[in-house]
């Protein structure tokens, strides 16, 4: 905690080793040159974040201590003493507890009317600490848990109706309806803000679980213990959102959301599983607005130029490989957001259609009804399109139509499920379709798996582990790089990483590969043939990560073993 200071700003920025002598001196020579306030002068030279500014600032003009609640435990018994309600509602969050004082950290100390409501709640005098709001926030959620306030209204609710010897299904049910609507957007708030790609509300005897995905790994979302009698509710309240039937518990259920979360419009999908302890739900969040540059995607160098130099063509097939959940589709959007212009027609046929692109026709593919991704193919063959974009080959059908799309002067865009580059290849040829054809059609396959980006604020160098060393199978000269492993820290949620980047393999066709490809030849002899002429495979690449310190060695090989 920084105490307060009568001292003049630049005297209490060094005091506080926030900024040095010299730094002050050129802010000083630039405010004579140029004028204007001291403090935006070093927020604009770069010299300390806003943030810091603004507490160092505040906590001088309005004589109070000011704190980095990221960097505070609070003790439960302290938490204890402030419920979850008043918590959210006065966003203040409890520090310490001396005996006669309450600490509490808050973004607006001055707001006496938040004081005086802490202060009757907890039956004591409080002194207000200043604070960051969103840490403020972040971490009343991390220790009261998800969406506290809203269920221990709902408990509040639930304790008088047992009061009064009736079940839990007779608490009233505006109130109820409020604080659930009240628990789920702050639910998908937080996933929002998390970066989350999908919520999993799971049914247990005991408890509901609620489960962020985040940078493909499951993480609890720390959800209150009572949300167990509410479950019914919020189950029911989603499928409302999602215009599903709330009377159905025995078959599953998929649905829709369209929503807006700070400005952002989000599609929600959701998925509804019976099970004999109660339904689980998971709902994928896509992001209808966000798109990626090549470079936020992990694609730079020469994979960047082969991709830029695919694109340019006027016809053939790109496909995309890898498992599920590999970043195939948003590769895909990106691919066509480049190359997306007033002078060409685009369409796409999908399953389903989880982004929407501006001045692009996107097709929902619905085989219930017959409008398989063959069918939709050859319709939009009669529709003049200058490029296709083909959700997955799956079957025989549709690996031909693809294939004849693009040898009748079409750019197409596809996906394949195969574990490499190579495997593309004979794996169109197990559906039937002859080699010539796919030396013919196809200019560009690339196989991609998605790694967790190490956090900037914590990564700490290692040596690599002799393990890591021969599943690389590196070189007396590579094996003293410099690599990085994750640590944890606030910021990345402790988990060390923060985000992910694809690592990927491109097998660009020339005429070598597709006389082998003509022959029929393995996957083993396409794979080496492509090697000596350029391939980097997926652990190469993933290697090259490591070296940049984008990501740790162990990432790499959890992904690609």
């Amino acid at each position: 905690m920084i105490p307060l200071s009568k001292q003049r700003l630049g005297e209490l920025l060094i005091s506080k080793a926030l900024l040095t002598m010299s730094q002050l001196e050129d802010a000083l020579a630039e405010q004579k040159h140029g004028g204007g306030l001291l403090g935006d002068i070093i927020i604009r030279l770069g010299m300390l974040p806003e943030d810091s500014m603004a507490l160092a600032v505040q906590a001088q003009q309005i004589g109070v201590d000011f704190v980095h609640v990221r960097d505070v435990e609070p003790p439960p018994a302290v938490l204890a003493r402030l419920p979850a309600k008043f918590a959210n509602h006065y966003k203040v969050l409890p520090l310490s507890d001396d005996g006669r004082v309450l600490s509490v950290a808050m973004a607006n100390p001055l707001d006496s009317e938040a004081i005086d409501g802490v202060s009757l709640a907890v039956g004591g005098r409080v002194r207000a600490l200043l604070a960051p709001e969103k840490e403020v926030l972040e971490a009343i959620r991390a220790h009261y848990g998800l969406g506290a306030d809203a269920v221990e209204t709902m408990m509040t609710g639930r304790v008088a109706a047992e009061d009064e010897r009736t079940s839990v299904e007779a608490i009233n049910e505006d109130g109820s309806e409020a604080s659930i609507s009240r628990f789920l957007n702050q639910m998908l708030l937080q996933a929002y803000r998390d970066r989350a790609s999908d919520i999993h509300i799971e049914s247990f005897e005991d408890e509901v679980r609620i489960r962020y995905r985040i940078d493909g790994v499951l993480c609890d979302a720390n959800a209150p213990d009572n949300l167990r009698y509410f479950r019914d509710i919020l189950i029911s309240r989603i499928k409302i959102m999602a215009n599903l039937n709330i009377a159905e518990k025995r078959l599953p259920q998929d649905g829709r959301i369209r929503t807006q979360i700070e400005g952002q419009t989000l599609d929600l999908r959701v998925s509804f599983m019976p099970t004999p302890l109660g339904e689980g739900v998971v709902i994928r969040i896509l992001n209808a607005v966000r798109l990626y540059s090549f470079e936020e995607l992990g694609f730079v160098g020469l994979q960047r130029t082969w991709l830029k130099e695919a694109l340019a063509r006027p016809h053939g097939i790109i496909f995309v490989t890898g498992p599920t959940g590999s970043g195939k589709t948003t590769t895909l959007y990106t691919c066509l957001a480049s190359v997306n212009a007033e002078d060409i027609k685009i369409i796409t046929v999908e399953d389903p259609v989880e982004y929407q692109l501006k001045g692009v026709t996107q097709v929902q593919a619905n085989p219930a009804i017959g409008l398989t991704f063959a069918a939709t193919l050859r319709s939009m063959l009669r529709h003049d399109p200058d490029i296709l974009m083909v959700g997955e080959v799956r079957d025989s059908d549709t690996a031909q139509i693809t294939i004849q799309a693009a040898l009748t002067g079409h750019l197409v865009f596809s996906t394949l499920h195969t574990n490499d580059a190579p495997s593309s290849v004979t794996r169109l040829m197990d559906m039937g379709v002859e080699p010539f054809l796919i030396a013919s059609a196809v200019q560009t396959i690339i196989a991609q798996r998605l790694v967790r980006r190490l956090c900037a604020h914590c990564r700490v160098p290692e040596t690599i582990s002799e393990e890591a060393l021969r599943a690389f199978g590196l070189s007396p000269q590579e094996r003293t790089a410099t690599v990085y492993a994750p640590r944890g820290c606030k910021v990345c949620r402790k988990t060390g990483y923060d985000g992910r980047l694809a690592i990927a393999e491109f097998l660009m066709m020339d005429d070598a590969l597709r006389a082998l490809v003509t022959r029929r030849a393995s996957a083993v002899e396409i794979r080496d043939l492509a090697v000596r002429r350029g391939m980097k495979t997926l652990k190469e690449n993933g290697w090259e990560k490591v070296k940049a310190g984008l990501t740790s060695p162990e990432e790499v090989l959890r992904v690609i073993q």
